[in-house]
């Protein structure tokens, strides 16, 4: 990369480290506050998919306007909508305005993600790809380290105090992207002013005869599977092994220190190596078996050992099916990333709705789920290879 690529790219990660990591403060104390006032397993679900709901209505709009009306905005509203989020959650203990602060929380992820996935695709060439969308997501790993490492040490000053440094966190985002951020030297304008305004589910139809289609298919199982284990693995790790906010906050930022150094120095030279289709079945294969051994898993330390290893799968399959999406959408940029973040969004609000009230049911039911949708994907991913061509060769 170039050195003025070098620079836009630190930005963005720098910018995306910020907005995740003022979320992933609150991580570790959200058990204990969902149980101060008198909340479970269905709240937490709900707490993630009203999150993505609100994310899917708004992704393919916010893909629109970031080819429409420049990333740049794009990503400043979307921080904007973050930090109004955080506080909101700090300033009230009533569930219906908790679940309102995630609404806005919701469209403001979606105005950020694409516009800053459509950017890397801006600045970099298709072989540099790989590479950005890696940083970025390694980005996104390093605010899950940090953010749950601060929030479990902010619990010691009371279960509400990492809300407000995360709202403080997400505004000091805002600020450095307003003073930084320059617009990226390409906009699919064209692209933009000619696609009619269409609904969500007009939209979702018309990305059916994409040839990125079935890719989008995989992140939305994936999404599932993966959601409904990390929506409630904060629960479980308190109900099981009565671990506290401390020891939640240590599984976390674990399992992003190992996401950070496969993002930064393992995806890349994986895909170069075996290409995108033989990454995704190994690690969709190494997830299911995580998960397949998770369900007897009898201790804080084992349990912790398996996180590691489906965290570490994860981290490798997220940016290399954004980067198969990316390299098989051509001159369509926002309204593929729009598309991605969409269907991960559908993935996101059914994972956790359904693993919450399966909680409550019975705790293990959650995993058992996660376990039978990745190995759903797994099929899928297999069988579409078989029948497709090369996804490098599908520029």
């Amino acid at each position: 990369m170039s050195g003025e690529q070098r620079k836009k790219m630190i930005i963005l990660m720098i910018n995306m480290f910020i907005a995740i990591g003022s979320f992933g403060i609150i991580i570790p104390i959200l058990p204990a506050y969902l149980e101060s006032i008198n909340q479970g397993g269905t709240a937490a679900g709900l707490m993630i998919a009203i999150f993505a709901g609100a994310q899917l209505i708004f992704s393919p709009i916010a893909g629109k306007w970031a080819d429409q009306y420049g990333r740049r905005k794009m990503i400043i509203y979307g921080l904007a909508g973050l930090t109004l989020s955080m506080l909101v959650f700090y300033a009230v203990d009533s569930i219906w305005w908790l679940y309102f602060s995630r609404v806005i929380g919701g469209i403001g992820a979606a105005l950020l993600i694409p516009a800053i996935f459509a950017y890397i695709a801006d600045i970099t060439t298709l072989e540099q790809r790989a590479k950005g969308n890696g940083l970025v997501s390694a980005a996104m790993s390093l605010g899950i380290v940090v953010g749950p490492g601060i929030g479990g040490f902010l619990a010691d000053f009371g279960l509400k105090m990492p809300f407000l440094i995360s709202a403080l966190v997400s505004l000091v985002a805002v600020i450095f992207s307003i003073v930084l951020l320059e617009e990226s030297s390409t906009l699919q304008q064209p692209t933009a002013e000619n696609m009619p305004e269409e609904s969500m589910v007009r939209k979702l139809a018309m990305s059916i005869k994409k040839p990125y289609f079935i890719p989008l298919i995989i992140t939305l199982v994936m999404s599932f599977g993966l959601m409904a284990y990390e929506s409630v693995l904060g629960l479980y790790l308190d109900n099981q092994f009565d671990a506290t906010p401390q020891e939640i906050a240590i599984m976390v930022t674990s399992t992003g220190i190992i996401s950070v150094i496969v993002q930064l120095f393992v995806v890349d030279r994986v895909v170069s190596k075996f290409g995108e289709g033989m990454v995704l079945n190994i690690f969709l294969a190494v997830a299911a078996l995580g998960f397949l051994v998770s369900l007897f898993a009898g201790s804080y330390a084992f349990f912790f050992v398996i996180s590691l290893i489906i965290f570490l799968a994860t981290s490798i399959l997220r940016p290399v099916l954004t980067t198969l999406i990316s390299k098989m959408a051509g001159n369509e940029q926002g309204f593929a990333m729009g598309m991605n973040n969409a269907y991960m969004s559908i993935g996101n609000v059914l994972g956790p709705t359904i693993a919450g009230v399966l909680y409550d049911v019975r705790i293990m039911y959650p995993f058992v789920l996660g376990l039978a949708l990745l190995l759903v994907t797994l099929f899928i991913t297999v069988a579409w290879q078989k029948r497709a061509p090369k996804p490098k060769a599908a520029v």
